[in-house]
C-alpha cells in the first residue's frame, strides 16, 4: 500500500461517495490526513456521535458530535483556480535551480501547490 497521497491538510475536497449519503456532493476543508490508513478528516462531513460518560465528580456526560474519517478514494480535490473537482496530475517546475514536483489540475492545467 502506497502512502503517497494527492490530498493534503488544508486542501478543499468534495465527497464523491461513501457511507454517509447526506454528504455526497458537498465540499469541506481537510483537517487531518492519515497516510498509513489512507483516510482523512474533512470539516463538517461524516459527523459521528460519541456517547461520553462523566468520569469525575461534576463532569458532564452526553453526546459529542465530531468528524469521522473518510477514505481518500471517496474524496476528490477541488482546484483552487477553476473551483471544480478534479483529478490530480504531477509536473516538475524549476525553483531556485532545482526541479520541484508539484500537483496540477487535470481540467485547467494550472499548479495547485
Amino acid at each position: 500500500m502506497s502512502s503517497k497521497l494527492n490530498i493534503r491538510t488544508g486542501d478543499t475536497v468534495m465527497v464523491i461517495s461513501g457511507d454517509s449519503m447526506n454528504d455526497v456532493g458537498k465540499t469541506g476543508k481537510v483537517i487531518k490526513v492519515y497516510p498509513a490508513a489512507q483516510r482523512a478528516i474533512v470539516s463538517g462531513r461524516n459527523m459521528i456521535v460519541r456517547h461520553v460518560k462523566p468520569r469525575q465528580q461534576g463532569q458532564e456526560g452526553g453526546r459529542l458530535t465530531m468528524e469521522g474519517t473518510i477514505h481518500i478514494s471517496n474524496l476528490m480535490l477541488v482546484c483552487p483556480n477553476c473551483k471544480q473537482p478534479t483529478r490530480v496530475g504531477h509536473s516538475f517546475i524549476e525553483k531556485n535551480g532545482k526541479q520541484v514536483k508539484v500537483r496540477t489540475c487535470k481540467k485547467c492545467g494550472k499548479n495547485i501547490d
